[in-house]
């Protein structure tokens, strides 16, 4: 069997990243959630108080990310992922993050069957080829009402009208810019979870999966993975 390479896209707070994660459990893959990286220039911008319009900051900052700094808590903090959005669009920092995740596509770890990636132009741009692609989905008022849940278990006050403006405005950047715009790959398999628990989204993913990699070694699927 050759490598396995599934390419996973979606607006935010589809459950793409959970899938992505559970599948790379399940098939033994190396796993990057592309939209870290993201965030990381986005932490480093903050943290050395540089401004969002200096186009040349963030590319110095794009420039300087290394896998280390995808492990800082603090690149899940809702404030790091909206500011995520608005450097995104600079063409320069998608090249530079673009070559940081085909390097990682193209070094797979000793023992793995392939390699996942998750973000919003995977199946596009960064993986075109992959024979895997998935597109996850769900209605805006699905995805702010999991975004709600999840900010008010980490004790974060919020409602759900400012989170729904939230989502829809993330959706419109990740949508609207000229370079690499949020949209599914001829070729992916569009995955709507609005009405599904993450078992059932498990399943049907898996289902395509194996369409594509019907040799692939599989792990037993526990949702408390």
């Amino acid at each position: 069997m050759s490598s396995m390479i599934i390419a996973i896209d979606g607006p935010a707070g589809a459950g793409k990243g959970t899938l992505a994660r559970h599948l790379a459990h399940i098939y033994h893959l190396d796993h990057l959630d592309t939209g870290l990286l993201y965030r990381a220039v986005a932490l480093k911008m903050v943290e050395e108080d540089e401004d969002f319009a200096d186009k040349e900051a963030a590319i110095r900052k794009a420039s300087s990310v290394k896998a280390t700094d995808l492990k800082s808590p603090s690149l899940r903090d809702e404030a790091i992922g909206n500011l995520a959005s608005e450097i995104a669009p600079y063409p320069e920092v998608r090249a530079i993050l673009l070559n940081f995740q085909r390097n990682f596509a193209e070094h797979m770890s000793h023992g793995k069957q392939g390699i996942i990636l998750d973000g919003r132009d995977i199946g596009l741009v960064v993986l075109p080829d992959a024979p895997c692609k998935i597109y996850v989905t769900a209605s805006p008022r699905i995805r702010a009402k999991r975004r709600l849940k999840e900010l008010q278990q980490k004790g974060i006050e919020s409602i759900y009208e400012a989170t729904l403006d939230d989502i829809k405005a993330r959706d419109a950047r990740d949508r609207g810019r000229k370079v690499s715009p949020l949209r599914p790959a001829k070729d992916a398999f569009i995955l709507d979870t609005s009405e599904l628990g993450i078992d059932d989204v498990v399943e049907k993913a898996c289902l395509f999966v194996d369409s594509k990699y019907p040799e692939a070694q599989k792990n037993a699927y526990s949702p408390s993975e």
